[in-house]
């Protein structure tokens, strides 16, 4: 197998498609496969610049005309919780936290069916069988875990969250989270970045990569509650966000 370089990495364009964030507007994606021995230092490198994986490709955003997506980054060292976090934290300490193999489950999937319904109905993703999930979660060139989270008092401790987490050198970045829709009420989205800006702290890492921020989108304004946050700003590199919404 060739292994790719940057300079021999090959990108590509995709046709423009009506974007999911901003109405009227219109996304187009470049990208590449990640493959062969360097995949883990070329997925860094991209990463650094505002890059994102899915399966065995990454991407950026590349609209014409448009630069509202930014790839996003919590500070974990300097993190400190409000008190709405310490909250959402208290209410979860019931659960039980095991990080795994990326080894696709019938448990995972009937979670992930469970929350898709609920929270993401008539989405593409919605019709993806267990073999989809299974290329989702296993499909990976990286170093890429499954965080299992489950009620550690109840009898039979039931899967309540999943999240698909890449090990980076420099952090952890979140590729999917999903969880049980019964749970909603404890923030569960919330609790899971807050368990992973945890995890970096105790490796000792620096980051959680959190995807893309989208200003004027009422779906991305969550991402901008953890501060500091950095934006990544192309040939200006990573810089901290500085108004919260």
């Amino acid at each position: 197998m060739t292994d790719q370089t940057p300079e021999t990495t090959q990108l590509f364009l995709t046709a423009a498609m009506p974007c999911p964030y901003l109405p009227g507007k219109q996304e187009r994606k470049l990208f590449t496969h990640l493959s062969g021995r360097r995949a883990a230092s070329l997925h860094h490198l991209l990463s650094e610049n505002g890059f994102r994986r899915s399966q065995n490709l990454i991407y950026r955003p590349a609209c014409e005309n448009c630069c509202a997506c930014q790839s996003v980054r919590i500070v974990a060292d300097a993190f400190e919780p409000s008190k709405r976090f310490r909250r959402v934290l208290r209410n979860n300490d019931d659960l039980a936290i095991e990080v795994r193999p990326t080894t696709a489950t019938s448990e995972q999937y009937d979670l992930f069916k469970r929350y898709l319904d609920s929270r993401h109905a008539g989405g593409g993703m919605t019709q993806m069988s267990f073999v989809d999930y299974e290329y989702m979660v296993e499909d990976t060139p990286v170093q890429s875990v499954l965080v299992e989270y489950r009620l550690r008092n109840h009898p039979d401790m039931p899967l309540v969250a999943v999240a698909l987490t890449d090990v980076m050198p420099d952090g952890l970045s979140m590729v999917y989270s999903f969880y049980d829709p019964d749970f909603a009420h404890r923030s569960m989205g919330t609790f899971l970045i807050l368990d992973h800006i945890a995890q970096v702290r105790a490796a000792g890492l620096d980051y959680v990569y959190l995807g893309y921020w989208v200003k004027n989108s009422p779906k991305m304004a969550y991402k901008a509650q953890f501060q500091p946050l950095e934006v990544q700003k192309g040939t200006l590199g990573w810089c901290r966000l500085e108004e919260a919404v």
